[in-house]
């Protein structure tokens, strides 16, 4: 018996090989077939393609969009790549074509819009691109619209708007990104001299992220400007309990308002000890001119000397040099200035912020990256101190 069912499995393996054979057959004629119902130019492009001539591969597929009018995914492709391009007038043609089709599907009609308005952003027509996502809400690509409307928002400094559409993202957005909306509203009512509705947007942004820096920094500038000097300082000092990185972008203002009320030792006592807590070249920067005028040449290099020991930087060395320079002998002078001005060529490049998202650099500091758009990604620490902390 078990001789006679291993005798029929033998003649299985033929049987189930011919059938393999029959299939791959079937698969081959099929993916003929297929190929050569399409048009030579797309064969071309791809030829192009690989060789690594873009331009020529462009065209090609663009004689397939216009013999082949089934061809919508191909227009998608070519779109988007007109639009990586930079070439943002031939994307929006391609776009423009596919929703001009009468036969077209009403979801690809609102994929091409879609795109479309995309394409608008990436040329800097924001008009005309707010009015293609405004048309999409409330369909298949409601959340995208939304997302798109709040980057024109931001670019527009329609801040009112970005908060309201902000509101209305199911997720990806910050409390601190919107806390942020209204320290941008704070800041325009603060330079129109406006300060009740001012008070009332740092509310909201206090009530969206307590720990919201600029807040507090926007809330001092207000209450100087209403005279309240006292309430000013108050409000400074409480960055060092929402993020200390941050001091150093008000070193000057508690320096000039300690001034102001005739209390610059105190000023100076509580800036020393900030730079004691918290090391930080601006901050060092502010203490130094400081300590510069009300105790001299010698006490502002013993200060420089010793954070130069506790943190060694470039930029550190260029301002012991600066504090060193009058203490030296005449004869030696030239040589520890020729010190210092090849100190200072290597400083330039390091002087700068960078942006914690994207790596941009900048010498003045922005709550928002000018790159990547992303709020509070610029910590308030050069690039030495931050290639030093990694």
């Amino acid at each position: 018996m078990n001789e006679f069912f291993d005798y029929w499995q033998l003649l299985l393996i033929p049987l189930f090989f011919g059938l393999g054979w029959v299939a791959a057959r079937v698969d081959m004629r099929q993916v003929v077939h297929e190929s050569s119902a399409l048009p030579r130019s797309y064969f071309q492009g791809l030829n192009f393609l690989l060789n690594e001539q873009p331009d020529k591969a462009i065209d090609s597929f663009l004689e397939v969009a216009r013999v082949d009018s089934q061809t919508v995914e191909l227009h998608f492709a070519l779109g988007n790549l007109f639009r990586r391009r930079g070439e943002t007038d031939r994307a929006i043609r391609m776009h423009q074509n596919l929703i001009d089709r009468p036969d077209l599907d009403e979801g690809v009609r609102l994929h091409a819009l879609s795109e479309l308005g995309q394409d608008f952003l990436k040329a800097g027509l924001l008009d005309r691109a707010e009015e293609i996502f405004a048309r999409l809400r409330g369909t298949a690509f409601d959340e995208d619209a939304k997302r798109n409307l709040l980057e024109i928002y931001q670019v527009e400094k329609e801040w009112q708007k970005a908060i309201d559409i902000a509101g209305e993202i199911a997720e990806g957005i910050s409390q601190q990104q919107i806390a942020e909306f209204h320290c941008e509203l704070a800041a325009n009512e603060i330079m129109r001299s406006r300060p009740d509705a001012a008070r009332g947007y740092l509310d909201a942004a206090m009530q969206q992220n307590r720990k919201c820096v600029r807040a507090s920094l926007l809330l001092g500038d207000l209450l100087l400007q209403e005279g309240q000097a006292e309430a000013a300082i108050e409000a400074w000092q409480r960055i060092e309990q929402q993020d200390p990185t941050y001091l150093a972008l008000v070193a000057q203002r508690l320096l000039e308002t300690y001034r102001r009320l005739d209390r610059r030792d105190e000023g100076i006592a509580l800036l020393r000890g900030y730079l004691e807590r918290y090391t930080s070249l601006d901050l060092l920067d502010v203490v130094y001119q400081l300590v510069l005028e009300s105790e001299g040449n010698e006490a502002a290099y013993r200060l420089v000397q010793g954070e130069l020991r506790r943190n060694p930087t470039l930029l550190g060395l260029e301002k012991l040099m600066s504090a060193r320079l009058p203490l030296v002998a005449p004869e030696v002078q030239p040589d520890v200035e020729l010190a210092k001005t090849i100190i200072q060529g290597y400083t330039k490049r390091l002087s700068r912020y960078r942006c914690d998202n994207c790596g941009f650099k900048a010498r003045q500091f922005y709550w928002r990256c000018p790159a990547c758009g992303g709020w509070e990604t610029y910590p308030p620490r050069r690039s030495e101190e931050f290639d030093q902390s990694l």
